[in-house]
């Protein structure tokens, strides 16, 4: 399902710990790491999705996980044409991404990478916050830093976690202040 610009509607997931560490995980037999996401199906809220992709890629169900917080509009990026399969060139641009912020109430034990037939993550680890921003694909950066500095706000006024407060890194606010759009997908061409 695509909008009438070619963007796919999708959700991403920054599931945080009690100390704020965020959730990350590794890519099915590739060396490459990312925060759960996934496409939105037809006649699915943006929240109805992200709970069945979170199911699907960590095997955590609605009773793990609180929402704290959701970015406000879409963040849009483009895929580079390498990554877009040939017969959909000229129609697929990217991806519109409604991002999440969770707090992880359930336990690490909960965390089941083969929930689905079809598992997108084969290892998973807590990070600091802004370590993804460090390590991601460089196509994502942009995206992972427009939803953690917006999702930030929402850390230090949540649930009483007692977690630690956390400082954003100093290239932040130059790159919201420019809007990127900068990619934001799985290595493969969308899910």
């Amino acid at each position: 399902m695509l909008d009438r610009e070619g963007f796919r509607p999708n959700v991403g997931i920054i599931l945080l710990n009690a100390n704020n560490q965020v959730w990350w995980g590794k890519r099915v037999r590739e060396h490459s790491w990312q925060f759960p996401q996934g496409g939105i199906k037809y006649g699915e809220s943006p929240e109805q999705a992200m709970f069945r992709e979170l199911e699907e890629e960590t095997g955590l169900l609605p009773e793990h996980v609180k929402i704290i917080g959701r970015t406000r509009d879409w963040l849009r990026y483009e895929v580079p044409d390498h990554f877009i399969k040939r017969e959909i060139r000229g129609h697929y641009r990217g991806q519109k991404q409604i991002w999440f912020l969770l707090r992880m109430v359930g336990r690490d034990c909960d965390v089941n990478l083969r929930a689905s037939n079809h598992p997108e993550f084969d290892a998973w680890r807590w990070h600091e916050y802004w370590v993804p921003l460090d390590v991601v694909i460089e196509f994502k950066r942009g995206v992972y830093q427009l939803a953690l500095q917006e999702l930030s706000r929402y850390i230090h006024r949540s649930d009483n976690s007692g977690g630690t407060r956390h400082r954003s890194p100093r290239n932040v606010g130059k790159a919201a202040e420019k809007n990127i759009e900068a990619p934001t997908i799985e290595q493969e061409e969308h899910k």
